[in-house]
């Protein structure tokens, strides 16, 4: 607008005109009239001719007129005009896994924070950086869909969704407006958290980390169980002595394979009937602890096949959890299907889907009776949020997995305030100390058991440096040059 003005102002003679009864002056000349001049006029007349008279005064005066009148524009960017010009990434620990943070910068100053999913490698994101250089990061879609072809299933969608979720903070901060509004607006004020609950030695121990979580005024609350808890007990299951069981994520290497590594239905471990009262008897005291005014959802099975899936299931029905999670793996549709038809209590899986394409098979073949996408492996904000509405129109609640840093948790809660079928958001950092103070512009970020949606443009929080570099990673370097992905080695199109 400035610029316009100053535009006119030069079309003006510096002499000063000659007013008489029948003259007028050169800017007041009418012309054919029209609706389109009179919109402009309307908008740019009283403070034109205020500064055309001005000028005549004082040739300092205009600047102070303009300063005075557009003091309430956002001069923090010209959203058309905004560049990408450099992404970096420092990875931090313990957050409560490893979040390698995304930063990119643009030639208006303005930052946008992103970040790769916990466990996987920050050269996801860094790999899609030539991608992007002089791009406006505005056009969340358009950028989408040019980097979504390097993204996959679990933490290989990390990049694509940590970036995506750095272009939405940077458009909401270019155009003055939170995320959420930029999505359609919301549909609550606050989302609603439930919490990890990690176990004890014995179950008082238990007992007291739950009754800290609910103190902490979580209302919603989900447990681990599984085989593991059976390994080495006479009698508990079939087939199990040739595994090591006792860690599904680092399984050891043996004769019969990598545990950890080897999809359920091929490990044939079996639940014997022992087996399955000690973890009735398991959660039936759990349950009696938590009480059943908060719901409790359960996770981490084990690796074993559809009718072991059905026989806890069935088991666990006197308890009326609020989900059973990630039983198979997710891409076993009709097993899934087999597992929901023949249990009550619901069924949940998603944590690692990439895009809403696989997400609709499940909804549209009636396989889980809920839906939990990761928003770092599921395709970011956008993506998510059209996963949610197609769950939505189906009858199909989403609950939200999420274990990171606050950035992501801000991706997450702007997502879910806008999605109508939201139930929950998973938050796994709530016994790391520090966690809140990662980010500034949001104290704090959780109170009891639910985060307040930001009105701040973006994703309404900025990096603490300060308390972020205490996570960093061990000989990690801190936003470091990243040059050396600057040059794009490869013809990407996907159709010919």
């Amino acid at each position: 607008m400035k610029k316009a003005l100053l535009n006119l102002l030069r079309q003006t003679p510096d002499k000063p005109v000659a007013l008489t009864p029948t003259a007028t002056p050169p800017l007041l000349v009418p012309s054919a009239p029209s609706r389109r001049d009179f919109l402009q006029k309307s908008s740019l007349g009283g403070l034109s001719v205020g500064l055309l008279f001005d000028k005549l005064k004082s040739p300092f005066a205009v600047d102070q007129e303009l300063e005075f009148t557009t003091q309430k524009v956002n001069r923090s960017a010209a959203p058309s005009d905004l560049k990408i010009t450099d992404m970096r990434i420092a990875n931090l620990v313990g957050v409560p896994f490893s979040s390698p943070i995304i930063r990119i910068d643009t030639n208006q100053g303005l930052v946008g924070w992103g970040e790769v999913r916990d466990g996987a490698s920050p050269n996801y994101a860094l790999m899609l950086k030539q991608r992007l250089l002089g791009k406006n990061p505005c056009n969340v879609e358009q950028l989408f869909k040019v980097i979504k072809q390097f993204g996959g299933h679990g933490r290989a969608a990390g990049g694509v969704c940590g970036v995506e979720m750095a272009l939405w903070d940077l458009a909401g901060k270019a155009y003055n407006v939170p995320v959420y509004q930029m999505l359609g607006g919301k549909y609550r004020d606050q989302v609603r958290l439930y919490a990890d609950t990690p176990e004890g030695g014995t179950y008082e121990e238990f007992a007291t980390n739950m009754k800290k979580r609910t103190g902490k005024g979580y209302s919603f609350l989900k447990m681990d169980f599984g085989i593991g808890m059976l390994a080495g007990q006479k009698d508990m299951l079939v087939g199990a002595n040739v595994w090591d069981i006792t860690n599904q994520y680092n399984g050891k290497e043996n004769k019969v394979g990598n545990y950890g590594m080897t999809k359920h239905p091929f490990t044939r471990i079996q639940v014997t009937k022992k087996g399955l009262d000690k973890l009735v008897e398991h959660v039936g005291k759990v349950r009696d602890i938590v009480g059943y005014d908060v719901p409790l959802a359960a996770d981490h099975f084990g690796h074993f096949d559809v009718n072991t899936a059905i026989q806890i299931g069935k088991a666990m029905e006197p308890f009326r959890l609020a989900w059973l999670e990630d039983m198979v793996p997710w891409f076993y549709t009709d097993q899934w299907k087999q597992i929901t038809n023949a249990i009550d209590t619901p069924t949940l899986t998603g944590e690692d889907i990439f895009l809403k394409e696989e997400f609709i098979k499940l909804i549209d073949n009636r396989a889980v009776d809920m839906i939990h996408p990761d928003l770092a492996s599921s395709g970011g904000i956008l993506e998510t949020k059209k996963i949610g509405d197609y769950a939505e129109e189906a009858g199909v609640p989403m609950a939200m997995h999420f274990a990171g840093s606050p950035i992501s948790m801000m991706a997450n809660v702007h997502c879910a305030a806008a999605t109508e079928n939201f139930v929950a958001l998973e938050h796994h950092g709530v016994d790391v100390d520090g966690w809140e103070d990662i980010v500034t512009g949001l104290k704090p970020i959780v109170d009891n058991g639910f985060v307040r949606v930001p009105d701040k443009p973006g994703l309404g929080v900025e990096l603490n440096e300060e308390v972020a570099k205490k996570f960093l990673k061990k000989g990690g370097t801190w936003f470091a040059p990243t040059d050396v992905w600057n040059t794009r080695d490869s013809w990407d199109r996907e159709w010919s």
